[in-house]
């Protein structure tokens, strides 16, 4: 989930216990699948795998796993039939939601998706209703604790190497990139040795509203958790404060 604590959501999400762990591998080992078909088994000669591992190493999916997922997926293309789609829709308290998916079945997933929204009562939109509302960038996120470097010589190396922008938070560092830089900006942060607690391609809100009703929160919780259960779901995207 994107927001302001998004540092707070990765360390959550770290804690997740084993069935939600074990989704976290399986949405991964779709995006690993997917890059390998398109773009081939080797990490150097395909950013986008490259970036799958990073992001996949965040997950602390195990080296092994990683690699027997890229093995599988370069010995057996044909098999590799996932889909990218995006699915758009209004929460309670006029929260707007983007829904990515990695699905070998779009009728089910869509289902799933729909299902979620009405359970929670909210909205399926069309393509566009909210995504106007956010913007795509690159984002890397530090972890204060796990980095050696002051936040003057982290934002100019992360200035050198292409990024956007560069904000501090209480316990994190946050930087904002390009979508089409990511990779080269994400690559450099590797190759200085510096940790990343999370590295993706996101969709930042460019306002957040505040739900104020319990009502509304909990129906929000609703669609949010059916979602988050859903091994078709790749990503949810809100604006919620």
């Amino acid at each position: 989930m994107s927001g302001h604590s998004k540092f707070a959501n990765i360390r959550a999400k770290k804690e997740k216990n084993d069935a939600a762990k074990g989704k976290a591998f399986t949405v991964i080992g779709r995006e690993i699948a997917v890059a390998v078909k398109e773009g081939g088994p080797n990490p150097d000669n395909n950013s986008k795998l490259r970036d799958v591992i990073a992001k996949a190493k965040a997950n602390n999916m195990p080296n092994d796993t990683i690699e027997r997922g890229i093995k599988k997926a370069a010995g057996d293309l044909e098999s590799v039939n996932y889909v990218y789609n995006t699915y758009e829709g209004y929460g309670p308290g006029g929260t707007a939601i983007i829904v990515k998916t990695l699905t070998d079945n779009k009728n089910r997933t869509a289902a799933n998706v729909r299902s979620a929204f009405t359970k929670g009562n909210g909205n399926i939109g069309t393509t566009g209703c909210v995504s106007y509302m956010f913007d795509e960038k690159g984002q890397i996120i530090i972890d204060k604790e796990e980095c050696d470097m002051s936040a003057d010589d982290l934002m100019m190396f992360a200035l050198d190497a292409g990024a956007e922008d560069f904000s501090e938070e209480e316990d994190s560092f946050e930087i904002v990139t390009d979508p089409a830089a990511f990779s080269e900006v994400r690559d450099a942060f590797e190759k200085e040795g510096i940790t990343m607690a999370s590295a993706e391609v996101t969709m930042i809100p460019q306002n957040y509203v505040s739900i104020t009703s319990e009502e509304d929160q909990k129906n929000l919780d609703r669609i949010l958790d059916l979602l988050d259960a859903d091994d078709d779901v790749q990503d949810v995207y809100t604006n919620v404060e």
